[in-house]
């Protein structure tokens, strides 16, 4: 079985450095891809086997939607070539339990579906946690996340089926049947909060950028990218702790179980539901 992965990036070192070491563990480096947005050195040294593919930063007027139609008909060309793509941001990164599954590879084979979602965790950096060495993983150094439908997101196809709105594009006539595959012991992790240091630097190019493009860019949170952040940390210290069972079965119970199915727009995708519960993750996280 071939499987590969793909990321678009600007500037989120920290973060691309996570992904690459991430999934170049379980894939092979060769079989990740990254799209730079503009021309950035970096990139190379920091994913020094992936294979970069370069475009243009030269206007970014609604560039949301062209970065999703961009990344879709990429994902689309690599499944003539792999039996699976993975499409994540560089900051999210798929962990299965390895006492469930060996390998990506075992996962997949034992799924008929043509996408996959995962239980959402928004990992975060807490009172106690000591700063992040430039390349330590955070998946080692962090334990306290909060369990969420809005990062629960589809994240690998085997079919040209477009990702839209952290969900799949399957037609206006198929969402009714198209399966809603969340498997158990597999987690979908957002780091954007896990790094508090790296946080600051992204939070200051972000506004930058939307100052710079204003409306046009048409991305949320971007323009007062603090306020976001204080909100989510306000959130997640009011919800309720549930021991690590208990927490992933109420996401599941939540989110797996009620899947928004939107014919309008063809959709199918997670509930967003942003703090279902906080929780402690289980050691084996810090070994994936």
């Amino acid at each position: 079985m071939k499987i590969c992965a793909l990321t678009m990036v600007y500037r989120d070192y920290w973060a691309l450095g996570q992904w690459y070491r991430h999934y170049g563990k379980y894939l092979g480096p060769r079989n990740l891809y990254v799209i730079s947005h503009g021309h950035d050195p970096e990139i190379a040294k920091i994913c020094p086997e992936a294979s970069i593919i370069t475009i243009p930063r030269d206007d970014l007027k609604n560039f949301d939607r062209v970065r999703m139609r961009l990344m879709n008909g990429i994902q689309s060309g690599l499944g003539n070539l792999y039996d699976w793509v993975i499409q994540t941001d560089a900051d999210e990164l798929v962990c299965y339990n390895p006492e469930t599954y060996e390998s990506f590879e075992e996962m997949f084979a034992s799924t008929k579906a043509p996408a996959l979602f995962a239980l959402g965790l928004n990992l975060a950096e807490v009172d106690g946690d000591a700063p992040l060495a430039p390349d330590a993983s955070a998946l080692a150094h962090r334990r306290v996340a909060c369990i969420t439908g809005h990062y629960s997101k589809a994240w690998a196809v085997r079919k040209a089926l477009p990702l839209r709105w952290h969900g799949v594009f399957c037609g206006y006539r198929k969402t009714a049947e198209f399966p809603f595959e969340m498997p158990d012991d597999v987690f979908f992790v957002h780091l954007k909060h896990a790094n508090m240091a790296e946080l600051d630097a992204t939070n200051a190019v972000r506004q930058s950028v939307a100052q710079d493009v204003g409306e046009d860019w048409g991305v949320k949170g971007w323009a007062k990218p603090d306020v976001h952040t204080r909100r989510f940390f306000k959130k997640m210290t009011a919800a309720d702790e549930l021991p690590w069972p208990e927490a992933v079965a109420l996401g599941y119970e939540q989110i797996r179980d009620n899947p928004v199915r939107d014919p309008k727009r063809g959709i199918v995708k997670p509930p967003f539901i942003h703090y279902v519960c906080r929780t402690v993750l289980p050691e084996w996280f810090s070994t994936v």
